[in-house]
């Protein structure tokens, strides 16, 4: 008999995979990209029943929370009715995403492959190194100490990269032209 806690592991497992699959089957990318937030949402659910939190909390402020209002406002400066004209159909259009297909097939292989047809390369870690609260202080120690240049450039790369494009998309000639 399945406990609660590994009854909501699997019902969260199938909600992130069927809003996977919204993801990549929605014709409309504004459908799209809420079934990405669900699923990123059921993702840092999934990681908070193997007692992952800060990982969790990362998944939800991260990949929920930055990463989808950048694709939602990426998805607003594109005028989608004339990009939907330029997609590719025809022989090339189909070849390429044949070979992309067979690619993205034959890496999937290769790590079903490696990973139960091998015997694992890895060591496990030693017993000091297995604290979570050690680690993860570890890491902001050197995130906000050794490299902490890295950190603010990132973020100030990230603003102006979206002031630019908000600014683009309100100029004569931008993305939003009338017709």
């Amino acid at each position: 008999m399945l406990s609660s806690a590994d009854f909501l592991f699997y019902f969260l497992g199938l909600v992130s995979l069927v809003f996977g699959l919204g993801v990549v089957l929605f014709r409309n990318p504004i459908y799209s990209a809420l079934c990405l937030v669900i699923t990123m949402i059921s993702v840092a659910g999934i990681f908070g029943t193997l007692d992952a939190w800060f990982i969790a909390g990362v998944q939800l402020i991260v990949y929920a929370g930055a990463v989808t209002v950048l694709f939602v406002m990426v998805l607003m400066l594109f005028d989608l009715k004339h990009e939907m004209k330029t997609f590719s159909k025809g022989v090339i259009g189909n070849g390429v995403k044949l070979a992309a297909s067979g690619v993205l097939l034959g890496m999937l292989g290769t790590y079903i492959w490696a990973t139960y047809a091998t015997e694992p390369t890895f060591k496990p870690l030693p017993a000091a190194a297995t604290s979570s609260i050690k680690a993860t202080k570890d890491l902001a120690t050197s995130l906000f100490t050794t490299y902490i240049f890295s950190f603010e450039v990132i973020g100030i790369l990230l603003l102006v990269i979206a002031v630019g494009a908000v600014t683009l998309s309100r100029i004569t000639g931008g993305t939003h032209h009338a017709d």
